[in-house]
């Protein structure tokens, strides 16, 4: 199973930034997906997560400015980032739940990360 971020890069205060998350390989089923961040010398944290109908959650940081969205058709979900802060600069990281073919439980995998800076 592959996760695979995109979109990150280098905006200015107050921009605009589209991540996308890709799911692929031994896949049967996706549960609960989600992005995470981690700036330098601090703890990864969540996000936003959102479940396989669309149930979706939020820091309180990003509450109101970004937006998670997912198809599971592709296996792909999607963090619209808006109204962006400096203190949102960190490295983005997508997590999924994957139940693969022939086996029974949901085990959780990460993708390699895309970095997002905001600076002026």
């Amino acid at each position: 199973v592959q996760l695979v971020e995109s979109g990150g890069g280098l905006v200015q205060p107050g921009g605009s930034l589209r991540l996308s998350c890709v799911a692929s390989g031994n896949i049967f089923s996706i549960r609960q997906m989600g992005w995470y961040r981690q700036a330098p010398g601090k703890e990864r944290e969540l996000v936003a997560s959102i479940s396989r109908s669309s149930s979706a959650n939020y820091s309180d940081s990003v509450n109101g400015r970004f937006t998670i969205s997912r198809d599971n058709t592709k296996n792909t979900i999607y963090l619209q980032m808006n109204s962006l802060k400096p203190e949102d600069t960190a490295v983005y990281y997508c997590n999924a739940d994957v139940r693969r073919f022939l086996t029974v439980k949901y085990y959780p995998y990460w993708g390699q990360g895309t970095q997002v800076t905001v600076s002026s």
